[in-house]
């Protein structure tokens, strides 16, 4: 009898045992992600501080040709360039975790103001580029799953390459050339025409994000005039992720067509286009989550082509015209900003695809 009771209780502490080994709580995996964005930050800043001090002082970059060598020493005196590169080092890391990334050299301007005044219209090109990534990827992803191996799969393909492999100021100026000179129906350049523009500078709390300020006016015709302007940069920069989301949806749609509960439902009478819609198609958007915050990144980086192109004054246009005025003051600043964001837009992903998919957190 005590053989018999002794068996039962071991096997039903098993599962208990099983239940307590040690798996990855949703706090700890945040706590986690938080936690390495510290190092992340840090490698970058000083990847950019190490960058922006290969050719030299910022000041001698900027004015060297062009003052005389007392004043340009001078200069370099009173901005503290002449001081021990640790010093420099140590000053601009308290002044990047102050918020105090100096002044520009070729404006006068306070960095800080040059990202908030110029950071909202890059914020508003991604959105738009996003909507578009999304309403062209996702459903062209779904359609070349459907036609697996067939000629529609592959027109779907090989567009995905072209639209990734395209560089984005080439395709820019292409949809220039199509639109605006060929058929003279959309803007060529800006954010707004010149009236639109003096409408919304005169509104009270403006926002910079041109969308929501020409909602706040009330007019059709200055929502109208944001829009069309918005049409092209969106296209160029927002084709670039599409090609990306296409070829994730359209393997990972595929995948799930091999799953055994799809099998099951095949095997019950569901159409394969059923099949698509209401099994396949939702579990294989959770990876766009995690491409999402990949994109972010070659979203900021073709902004600055994007921007280039079409004269749309955001930080990716401004940081093109710091370049060429070698202002490494503002470029350090801008770049160092871009850089935060894309690792805290990565932490903000992360986070999403553990609630969404828990196997993330292990």
């Amino acid at each position: 009898m005590t053989t018999t009771s002794e068996a039962p209780a071991k096997r039903a502490g098993a599962p208990r045992a099983w239940a307590k080994k040690p798996g990855g709580s949703l706090g700890r995996y945040i706590a986690v992600r938080a936690l390495l964005i510290i190092p992340t930050v840090f490698i970058l800043v000083t990847t950019v501080f190490v960058l922006m001090r290969t050719t030299g002082d910022p000041i001698t970059a900027a004015q060297g040709g062009r003052l005389p060598a007392d004043q340009l020493a001078e200069r370099i005196h009173e901005a503290g360039y002449d001081r021990p590169i640790l010093v420099q080092y140590l000053d601009y890391l308290g002044g990047v975790f102050t918020g105090d990334f100096g002044t520009t050299l070729s404006d006068r301007r306070e960095v800080t103001d040059v990202i908030v005044h110029f950071g909202a219209a890059t914020l508003e090109l991604a959105f738009y580029a996003l909507i578009v990534a999304f309403a062209v990827g996702i459903p062209l992803g779904r359609l070349a799953a459907f036609h697996r191996d067939r000629w529609p799969d592959a027109v779907y393909r090989i567009g995905a390459i072209l639209a990734y492999a395209t560089p984005v100021f080439f395709a820019g100026l292409i949809l220039k050339l199509i639109f605006s000179v060929w058929l003279d129906i959309l803007p060529v350049a800006g954010r707004a025409d010149t009236r639109t523009e003096l409408t919304l500078s005169r509104q009270d709390g403006a926002t910079g994000i041109y969308l929501i300020d020409a909602i706040k006016t009330g007019d059709p015709a200055v929502i109208g005039n944001v829009l069309q302007h918005a049409i092209l940069p969106a296209l160029a920069l927002g084709l670039l992720t599409a090609g990306v989301f296409l070829r994730v949806v359209r393997t990972n749609v595929i995948s799930t067509f091999g799953a055994g509960y799809v099998d099951a439902a095949r095997s019950r009478g569901v159409s394969e286009r059923r099949l698509l819609r209401k099994h396949a198609y939702r579990p294989a958007l959770i990876p766009i989550v995690t491409v999402v915050g990949l994109q972010i990144a070659l979203l900021l980086g073709g902004a600055v082509l994007t921007e280039t192109t079409f004269e749309w004054k955001g930080l990716g246009f401004q940081l093109s015209q710091y370049l060429q005025a070698r202002d490494f003051v503002a470029v350090q600043g801008i770049v160092v900003v871009l850089a935060v964001i894309v690792a805290i837009t990565n932490f903000i992903v992360d986070i999403i695809a553990a609630l969404i998919d828990p196997r993330v957190r292990y």
